[in-house]
């Protein structure tokens, strides 16, 4: 092994100025390396939404009943608090690990050669919508348990889901302008089908706010709905989404569309039976905690696999001029580059 060469005065302000330029000027990731860092960004999406459901369904949502400490006096859970503060503490330490996956992707989407801004936005906007939803996690602890605000802190996270999707499918295409796949008509059906998800999702985090697992044993304000009408409702959403998705594999079959489509729509379709299969048991036996942290994965996963449909829909080829890497010499002007 080499000896690792001393950084000079000039290269440590450098780094001081602007890190991730530093660090781009002297590593380039392969574009498997960049892949994998946002898979793992993905996947932490999907993780905080299962073990957040996990403290809700254990009843833990308060165990820790203050933030951003656990307690007046304890930055950490304490031993009277029991697992309930151990499961509550431990979802909010995942936050960092979520952090962690976050800041490994923008750093290989920063420095991969050549430089693609659109790709490290979008792990830019992964990270401020991390920070976002962990300040309004504090805010439902705050506000104990309110199932409105309780309700937004899913759909954030659903929205982080959707960022991190997006990225990892531009990890794996080129920069060139989208060429569709397909006609507008089966991309309207798409919409279609987005939208509708769209609305499953919210009016799931209804049935949550109004069901009887409020996430503490504590006398927690529910939202004043009837709980199996507003199944019913998310039901019939589900449906739709089944419907849609069935119509447009049928389209797609008929117009012979490419197969990348084909396979997403598959894909999504069986994902579909499976959460309905969850769904319909889960309420017909009184919603047991295990089967619905299962119905929270697959929500996250149904809107996946959505987002892989509408993305499956066009095509971006690499692109045929790669933009010049910036090296050491031209730092001071990478330097504004984030």
């Amino acid at each position: 092994m080499g000896r690792v060469p001393k950084m000079t005065p000039a290269e440590a302000l450098s780094a001081l100025r602007n890190p991730l330029a530093f660090i781009a000027a002297r590593w380039t990731p392969t574009p498997r390396t960049v892949r994998r860092a946002a898979l793992a960004a993905l996947v932490m999406s999907v993780v905080i939404v299962v073990t957040g459901g996990a403290v809700r369904l254990t009843g833990s949502g308060l165990g820790c009943p203050t933030w951003p400490k656990c307690t007046d006096d304890s930055l950490t859970t304490t031993s009277a608090m029991g697992v309930h503060g151990v499961i509550e503490f431990t979802n909010r330490m995942l936050t960092y690990v979520l952090c962690a996956a976050v800041g490994w992707a923008i750093i290989a989407a920063r420095s991969e050669k050549p430089y693609r801004r659109s790709l490290t936005r979008l792990g830019w906007a992964q990270f401020w919508v991390v920070m976002s939803n962990a300040v309004l996690g504090g805010v439902v602890v705050l506000v104990g348990l309110n199932p409105y605000t309780v309700a937004a802190h899913f759909l954030l996270s659903s929205a982080l889901i959707a960022v991190a999707a997006v990225m990892w499918q531009r990890t794996q295409e080129g920069d060139e302008a989208p060429r569709p796949l397909v006609g507008k008509a089966v991309q309207q059906l798409v919409w279609f089908l987005v939208v509708a998800s769209v609305l499953l999702i919210a009016v799931g985090t209804v049935v949550t706010g109004s069901g009887p697992h409020a996430g503490d044993s504590s006398e927690i304000e529910r939202m004043p709905l009837n709980w199996e009408t507003v199944s019913k409702l998310h039901a019939v959403l589900a449906w739709i989404v089944v419907t849609l998705t069935f119509a447009l594999w049928f389209v797609l079959k008929a117009v012979d569309a490419p197969k990348g489509p084909l396979d997403r729509t598959r894909d999504l379709f069986l994902i579909l039976l499976s959460q309905g299969v969850i769904g319909y048991v889960q309420y017909f036996t009184n919603l047991p905690e295990v089967l619905v942290g299962l119905h929270m994965l697959g929500s996250a996963l149904v809107w996946i696999a959505v987002l892989r449909v509408l993305l499956a829909l066009r095509e971006r080829l690499e692109t045929a001029a790669p933009a010049e890497v910036p090296g050491p010499a031209t730092e001071a002007t990478v330097g504004t580059r984030a």
